[in-house]
């Protein structure tokens, strides 16, 4: 049965400061600063993006294949996915396997991943390679209580998926590389708070 991720996403400008920000708050670290590669998969004709949807292959300490579909309600609140799971015994295979279906590797993408636990929300502190955000997963009240805790301006919240915010990044800086890794951005200063009223997702 499809599970819905509901989520928002906080550009954040220091960091180093969070941790200790949501320990004060008594979150709880329930997974360790963890390297991510993900690689997305596509059809030839692109079906899945024209479908908003996301075949995805994640390797952190464990192996997980996703797919992502969009509800059957939208709410402008949040970023809102329905979202099937399953971990796989090995990378390789499953990849293999997914060619073997007709799915191409379409992009990676990698982040390092800090997860920690409050009032039955799940906050991550993603490093991107352009950036490091505070995303928070659970129900529209929890989401909205942290929110709030956590001295965050609702207006300047995030619906975007980190694709999409790279792909309009990409396209205003001109890069020429379409994978999200931390080697094409060796060299690279990428100033988020200069393009972040692009993705900030205003009242309500």
């Amino acid at each position: 049965m499809a599970h819905l991720e509901i989520e928002l996403k906080f550009f954040i400008t220091d960091p180093s400061a969070l941790p200790a920000r949501l320990a004060a708050a008594g979150a709880v670290r329930t997974i360790p600063r963890t390297f991510e590669h993900n690689v997305r998969y596509e059809t030839e004709d692109e079906r899945l993006l024209q479908s908003r949807c996301l075949l995805r292959l994640r390797k952190d300490r464990i192996t997980t294949l996703t797919f992502k579909a969009p509800p059957q309600r939208e709410d402008p609140r949040f970023k809102i996915y329905r979202e099937l799971e399953v971990q796989v015994s090995d990378f390789a295979t499953m990849d293999t396997i997914l060619e073997a279906l007709g799915f191409t590797r379409r992009q990676v993408y990698q982040k390092w991943r800090e997860t920690w636990q409050l009032s039955g929300a799940t906050l991550c502190i993603d490093t991107m390679p352009f950036g490091t955000f505070l995303e928070i997963e659970g129900d529209p009240e929890s989401i909205t209580a942290l929110v709030e805790t956590f001295g965050l301006c609702w207006e300047h919240r995030i619906r975007s998926s980190y694709l999409k915010i790279f792909a309009e990044l990409r396209e205003a800086e001109d890069w020429p590389f379409t994978d999200v890794t931390f080697d094409n951005f060796k060299g690279i200063k990428v100033n988020f708070s200069r393009h972040q009223h692009r993705f900030e997702a205003g009242a309500p």
